[in-house]
């Protein structure tokens, strides 16, 4: 799994193909979908010219999806990564991840999103997650997917399918950045081996933090604009060679070709643990979650034993 990859979340479908152009040209070989995303298919009609083209071998990439909330049962596992497949034009996938713990009812299978008359996302009560998981397993057998995942999920839950998992997840991707560097989740998952992803790298710069606080928005942070200037990189290049650094994969999202460029450009320096410890000291825990699933989390508030955001 390349340690950086492009992920693609608020791409649309008429943006998508530069961006995934883009990435491939410059050097990115791993990139982040999801069926929620409703992208995969201009995904797909790239990847597909690329590889006609010979320009690349499909061994060389590294494409990961992930499961909807509308199919957390085992049941519509294989249906749901099919459909995903034949969109991204692809035999398999490297990657599949559980997109959420939490379990949706849609009404048909686009319907991503399902909410009842009154705006509330309609949650289905009857998730099982180690069900879901086992299901997840005869997919890896088949070799459709080439691993499997989960995301988003806490430490309780993380525990509840090591219990009864026959093959280990091979990754959690999650929020994190160095307002929110989940360090005693990544405990949980180095104690089981679990590589840990990480979206939202860079924070939110088109998303207000939510953490109620006169906090600046991460890439304007005086601690990291200080390095950035002194190494003569940008804020995010800074960001993301923090993670790096850390051991965890990054999955940094631009629709800005230059930017797609730049956040590919972060093997040429390294931080020093006197950098390291100061964007460490960035950290603000659960206050400095910035992606939160506004529309999910009032349907969770009436079922707070769905959530996942439960502390470690």
């Amino acid at each position: 799994m390349p340690i950086i990859g492009i992920g693609t979340y608020k791409s649309q479908p008429e943006e998508i193909k530069t961006v995934v152009n883009t990435a491939l040209e410059c050097g990115y070989r791993h990139i982040d979908t999801a069926y929620l995303y409703q992208n995969e298919g201009s995904i797909g009609e790239v990847l597909k010219e690329w590889l006609d083209s010979g320009r690349i071998q499909r061994e060389e990439l590294f494409v990961t999806t992930k499961l909807p909330f509308i199919a957390n049962r085992a049941e519509d596992v294989a249906r749901f990564l099919d459909k995903s497949l034949e969109r991204l034009n692809l035999d398999y996938v490297d990657l599949y991840l559980i997109h959420n713990p939490v379990g949706l009812i849609g009404k048909h299978d686009d319907d991503v999103w399902p909410v009842d008359e009154d705006g509330n996302v309609i949650m289905d009560l009857d998730t099982d997650l180690e069900s879901l998981y086992k299901g997840m397993e005869k997919l890896a057998d088949s070799g459709k997917a080439k691993a499997i995942g989960i995301s988003n999920f806490n430490s309780k839950q993380i525990e509840r399918i090591m219990k009864v998992c026959r093959i280990n997840p091979a990754n959690l991707q999650v929020e994190l950045h160095a307002y929110h560097q989940q360090k005693a989740l990544r405990e949980v998952c180095s104690k089981y081996g679990i590589p840990v992803c990480a979206y939202g790298p860079i924070g939110a710069p088109y998303k207000a933090q939510g953490r109620g606080d006169d906090s600046p928005i991460l890439l304007e942070h005086p601690t990291v604009a200080s390095i950035a200037e002194r190494l003569g990189k940008t804020p995010a290049q800074i960001l993301i060679r923090f993670l790096i650094q850390l051991g965890i994969v990054v999955i940094p999202k631009s629709t800005k070709p230059e930017r797609i460029r730049q956040n590919f450009q972060v093997f040429d320096f390294k931080l020093s643990p006197e950098d390291m410890s100061a964007l460490d000291s960035l950290d603000k825990g659960e206050s400095g979650r910035i992606f939160i699933f506004e529309d999910v989390l009032k349907g969770i508030s009436k079922h707070p034993e769905y959530t996942f955001h439960i502390p470690v």
